[in-house]
């Protein structure tokens, strides 16, 4: 679980530029990639990097029409991607409801406070990636 501690200080960092700038850095997002690819080839050689990235580049494609249509910034499907690739294959798709379900439970109530046209500008995906990392690692999933 060590290595999703050290996700979850990549996850914090991102946070505190997808709030304060409303954009996730590339640089950080290379980071977090390099330091999941390196665990899983540390740990399971070859092929645990074949999976990391396939993993990563598997999420990535599925998201990128949300992307192009706008429902997701470039750097959270980036973020998704790789967060994924820390993961077990089995944890994913439940990583990503969960993740999308944050988000959206916050969507919803930025859209109370506010009225139907409250969610302008869309929400900071990071944070419900955090939020779904942190419940995996409190056993909830």
């Amino acid at each position: 679980m060590m290595w999703l501690a050290a996700l979850c200080v990549f996850l914090a960092a991102a946070c505190r530029y997808d709030y304060g700038e409303r954009r996730i850095p590339n640089n950080l997002i290379i980071w977090t990639a390099a330091a999941g690819a390196v665990w899983r080839l540390w740990n399971e050689r070859a092929p645990g990097l074949l999976w990391y990235l396939g993993q990563a580049v598997l999420v990535m494609a599925i998201l990128y029409p949300l992307f192009k249509i706008g429902g997701l910034g470039a750097g959270d499907v980036k973020l998704l991607g790789v967060t994924a690739g820390y993961l077990p294959a089995e944890k994913i798709l439940v990583f990503l409801f969960c993740s999308l379900l944050v988000a959206a439970m916050i969507s919803v109530v930025k859209m109370w406070k506010r009225g139907a046209g409250g969610a302008q500008g869309g929400i900071c995906l990071s944070g419900p990636v955090l939020v779904s990392v942190l419940l995996l690692l409190g056993g909830v999933y």
